[in-house]
């Protein structure tokens, strides 16, 4: 039995050897750890007009569909992003006294992440001239929504986006993609107007 187990030994080293002098180390590249590459658009925008009480503007590369769950209230519409697998979801609501209930359940809404989110930055709109106000919630880490917002006139308006995006979150893979339409929601806010 020890001269059995010698020999597997025996061979065992053999083998090893002959497998480690066969790799050639001058032709071997390490892969990099990486993810797919994204084509990203080139950014062009048009405006939209539905029959609600606001208009702004959206990228070419993105389509306008009712929300499915909503169907009855046609200022309740997202913004898709197909080509990039993302979704703004938007809902307006008339203000009727009601403004703080608004506010309160878009920050819940947000906050509803920090079981993901490493960090949750706010950034205050404030635009006098075109009397629209709002909060912009910057998430984080790893949860579902990444960016969320809403605008007000402060006395009749109140619209409320979030971004999501058709996959698992994971902030590192999706990052070039979120910046990328960070930015279509920056163009948003620009040319948003309330209609009188």
């Amino acid at each position: 039995m020890n001269r059995e187990l010698t020999l597997k030994t025996i061979g065992f080293f053999l083998i090893s050897s002959l497998l480690l002098t066969s790799c050639d180390e001058e032709n071997y590249t390490p892969k990099p750890k990486g993810y797919f590459r994204i084509d990203l658009p080139e950014k062009n925008y048009h405006k939209i007009e539905k029959d609600c009480p606001f208009i702004f503007e959206v990228p070419d590369y993105a389509n306008i569909e009712q929300d499915p769950r909503n169907p009855n209230n046609k200022c309740w519409f997202n913004i898709n992003f197909t080509s990039l697998n993302a979704s703004i979801y938007l809902s307006y609501k008339p203000v009727n006294n009601d403004l703080n209930i608004f506010l309160e359940d878009s920050r819940t809404l947000a906050f509803k992440h920090t079981v993901k989110a490493i960090d949750i930055q706010q950034k205050t709109i404030n635009n006098p001239d075109k009397n629209m106000f709002g909060l912009i919630y910057d998430i984080k880490g790893d949860a579902a929504s990444e960016y969320q917002f809403h605008l007000t006139d402060s006395t009749n308006h109140f619209l409320r986006g979030s971004l999501y995006f058709n996959n698992a979150p994971n902030q590192d893979s999706i990052q070039p993609v979120l910046n990328f339409i960070k930015q279509d929601i920056e163009h948003l806010f620009e040319t948003f107007e309330w209609k009188n």
